[in-house]
């Protein structure tokens, strides 16, 4: 498989365990592009867990969904950068002051150290979000209008592009451009149960819709054979980029 191909694909280390994680990484490294780290994950093991996945020669995109005052989300970004991950990212709904002085602070810290700048992306709305959620927390907007929205200011205020639902891509994209990443988690294959996730579709609808990278969990790690399902995934979002 195709290193481009392989990128796309991030896996979820949804796990609470640092053997655990490295158990998946092991296996897995030659599969994914990129392992995700979560809130769990990094609060339970700290940055170990970033190195580790980079001693296996895997990349690690830091999910930690920084959403705080300007300064202090900028300084957590550079300490991103300091760990050497690929991707981080912020909320959106921190607002563009917070998303400018993030770019501006780890644009200087790159370019001050000469290290590779992470690629920075906003959350838009959470896949487990339906319009219900939204109006219970006062916005009574439309999801599909706030993706939008939010996307289009993370552009403006300077990111590479956003974390976001498959079903939203192609509104995404038509509003961002093609110089504009699109990660989505809530990607189910035909062989998986949707769980917790409200905003789901298959690999290659993502991939057609205009996602640039996947992240899958669930449908991988608690497959009968791993490899299999991953080779499966990756299978479709070939056959995708191909059509």
């Amino acid at each position: 498989m195709k290193q481009e191909v392989r990128d796309r694909l991030i896996f979820a280390l949804d796990v609470d365990e640092f053997s655990v994680a490295e158990e998946w990484v092991e296996k897995l490294h030659g599969k994914v592009g990129l392992f995700k780290v979560g809130k769990q994950l990094f609060t339970r093991c700290g940055p170990e867990v970033v190195k580790m996945i980079q001693d296996h020669g895997g990349g690690v995109f830091l999910d930690l969904k920084y959403h705080d005052i300007p300064n202090t989300v900028a300084k957590a970004a550079v300490e991103a950068c300091r760990l050497g991950v690929k991707i981080f990212n912020v909320h959106a709904l921190g607002g563009e002051a917070m998303m400018r002085k993030t770019v501006d602070e780890v644009h200087a810290y790159c370019l001050e150290t000469g290290i590779e700048r992470p690629m920075m992306l906003a959350v838009t709305i959470l896949t487990s979000s339906t319009e219900e959620t939204l109006r219970g927390v006062g916005i009574d907007r439309p999801v599909a209008e706030m993706v939008t929205r939010l996307a289009q200011l993370t552009k403006t205020a300077g990111f590479d592009g956003v974390v976001a639902s498959p079903q939203e891509a192609a509104l995404i994209r038509a509003a961002c451009g093609d110089n504009f990443a699109i990660v989505t988690p809530g990607v189910r294959p035909a062989f998986s149960t949707m769980d917790d996730q409200k905003r789901v579709t298959t690999p290659a609808e993502a991939i057609a819709a205009g996602a640039t990278a996947l992240v899958v969990g669930r449908p991988i790690s608690a497959a009968t054979d791993p490899l299999d399902a991953a080779g499966k995934i990756l299978d479709e979002i070939e056959a995708a980029l191909a059509s």
